[in-house]
């Protein structure tokens, strides 16, 4: 696990060494243990690593990692968990290595199949390859976007840039930040941005998951599709009790590879279904380490399920509770963390919580995202799939519950989104659903939670759930089978009783959720006068947008929000999401408070 960066310039164009390190220490917290860069001023390209060192943390496993010959150069972010079987492969074709790191695998592979090796990889990564035989850079990101990758262009078309995080362009003296106003949009509706390739800022895209980009001399092609496990598949043949064997078989396998590695390794237990069957997994041959979270000042409070499973499964549990006034002294640090904007909470208080277990000494941290919305776990797809409505309404409705209960301007844009998937999936609307899931929601707001939360600590979260191999799986099974006997997720709740994984109480508990935020916005006095102090500046943007009227009413206490069809009607969620833009803009924009 890592952080990259880099570019490639046109010809002509001189490089800056100094530039690079900047952009590369911005992120030194995703990689602490070692730093290195690769620069050739002649061909225009230069690179840098910082590392997080899990599996072989010898020096044999730095980076950027060259080839034998010193014609390709890899920086890389993530981890491959298929590489002991990979490297099997590459060994019988004559490769030999010099270490035991994943990394050293997707040079390899890279070598031998060129950017289609991509097709071979079963991991979360995001990872550049120079070949200076081609003269060409090549990225990558897997197919769940479980890494992030990030580029834009220098001016004047001068070159190529890239890194894991967007704070790195920030340390370039010629980069100007500005909000990028549709996606600013999108964040205060669904709060988070739901295009696959724009971000927070303009002129700075995210490589979609699942796309690889080629860049020629400085110039970026279109990104091109590699690899679609969402799309419909071949649904599995036989009765919901061999795909429950065949999802319990392919589990076993994820999630023992997700637990090598060469430093100790926990597990994140919320006492839900999902982070349960992890760990009940994980726990059949080993003594695992696992973690949970309260918080005081709430009524949202799952350590007794936790406690329930851990002492179910036998393992070593460590419990944190979080108050309000934690994530108040944490909260403008943390902001730093967040980079691409997105309004998840549990941003803050998972951080604090992946601080814990880095304290003590873990460095890896196996984690439940990513079920819900693969098998369906969500209210939306049961309410929305099975009511008569004509699906215009079907749709406008599945907006407004992703919008908060409101109808803002970006529904053109999410209706021309959910017709695409409607096409692809067949006009099957329970997997249009699961696409937008996948493909919008997925990498843009939970996993992106994750990686900002853990790689501000320098731990690495790992989500088995997420494995390639897990969702095409799932892909495989039909909406009738997960949505089935009036309850969600049916066969993964199947699958723990028919193996005896968990407790009825946990394979019985429905979906809980809650925003911590939210409710702290209207329970905790000192939260919601720190909010107020920073929401009604005057340099903020409730004036730029309008909002001055209908927050004051709020924080006053005479509305908790407007009914349908205004434009805004949760109001407590809506300064929630203006808190963290205003927070975030004074460390990201170069100019605050405008759609300049």
């Amino acid at each position: 696990m890592c952080s990259i960066c880099g570019w490639q310039l046109k010809r002509n164009e001189s490089l800056d060494p100094e530039q690079l390190s900047s952009m590369s220490k911005a992120m030194l917290h995703r990689g602490p243990d070692f730093s290195g860069e690769f620069i050739d001023q002649n061909k225009g390209i230069a690179l840098s690593h910082n590392r997080l060192s899990i599996i072989d943390l010898s020096s044999a496993g730095q980076q950027p990692m060259i080839s034998d010959d010193g014609s390709t150069v890899l920086v890389y972010n993530g981890e491959l968990y298929n590489f002991i079987e990979l490297r099997s492969q590459l060994e019988k074709l004559g490769h030999q290595f010099h270490s035991q790191t994943d990394s050293e695998v997707i040079l390899r592979s890279f070598i031998q199949w060129g950017i289609t090796c991509v097709n071979h990889f079963d991991g979360m990564f995001a990872f550049a390859v120079w070949s200076a035989k081609s003269n060409k850079l090549f990225l990558a990101r897997d197919q769940m976007g479980m890494k992030p990758l990030y580029y834009s262009e220098f001016p004047n078309g001068g070159g190529f840039i890239f890194a894991s995080e967007i704070k790195a362009f920030l340390k370039l003296p010629h980069f100007n930040s500005q909000i990028n106003k549709s996606s600013l949009q999108q964040f205060l509706e669904f709060g988070y941005i739901f295009d696959e390739h724009e971000t927070s800022i303009k002129n700075i895209y995210k490589l979609p998951p699942g796309h690889f980009l080629e860049v020629n001399k400085g110039k970026p092609g279109s990104p091109e599709s590699y690899s679609s496990p969402y799309l419909p598949q071949q649904e599995i043949n036989g009765s919901i009790h061999d795909r429950e064997k065949s999802m319990y078989n392919a589990l076993i396998k994820v999630i023992d590879q997700h637990l090598i590695a060469d430093v100790p390794v926990g597990l994140l237990l919320s006492g839900g279904l999902d982070s349960s069957i992890i760990a009940a997994i994980a726990a059949r041959n080993n003594k695992i380490t696992t973690l949970s979270m309260g918080f005081s000042e709430s009524l949202v409070d799952e350590r007794s399920y936790a406690r329930l499973v851990s002492k179910y499964i036998g393992s070593n549990h460590i419990e944190l509770e979080i108050s309000p006034n934690e994530i108040l002294d944490n909260i403008e640090e943390v902001i730093w963390c967040f980079d691409d904007l997105f309004s998840d909470w549990g941003t803050l208080s998972t951080r604090l919580l992946y601080k814990k277990c880095r304290e003590m000494g873990i460095k890896v941290v196996l984690v439940g995202e990513g079920s819900d919305e693969i098998f369906g776990g969500y209210p939306s797809f049961e309410t929305i799939t099975n009511n008569f409505r004509p699906l215009l309404w079907k749709l406008f409705q599945l907006y407004r519950h992703y919008a908060g209960r409101r109808y803002g301007w970006t529904f053109p844009k999410f209706y021309s989104i959910m017709k695409t998937y409607l096409a692809q999936s067949g006009f099957n609307l329970f997997h249009a659903i699961r696409l937008f899931e996948s493909r919008n929601q997925l990498p843009n707001n939970y996993v992106m939670k994750v990686d900002k939360a853990s790689m501000s600590v320098s731990v690495e979260a790992r989500t088995p759930f997420l494995d390639r191999r897990i969702t095409e799986l799932a892909y495989q099974i039909p909406g009738s089978d997960l949505l089935k006997k009036g309850t969600n997720k049916y066969i993964l709740r199947s699958m723990s009783e028919q193996y005896s994984l968990l407790p009825k109480e946990i394979t019985d508990r429905p979906k809980y959720g809650a925003s911590i935020a939210a409710s702290w916005m209207d329970d905790s006095i000192d939260f919601r006068e720190y909010s107020k102090k920073i929401l009604f500046a005057r340099d903020g943007w409730v004036d730029q947008l309008g909002l001055r009227n209908a927050l004051e009413s709020y924080f006053s206490g005479e509305k908790q929000g407007y009914s349908f069809p205004h434009a805004i009607s949760i109001f407590n969620n809506l300064s929630w999401r203006l808190l963290l833009l205003n927070l975030w803009s004074k460390k990201y924009l170069s100019e605050t408070g405008s759609f300049n």
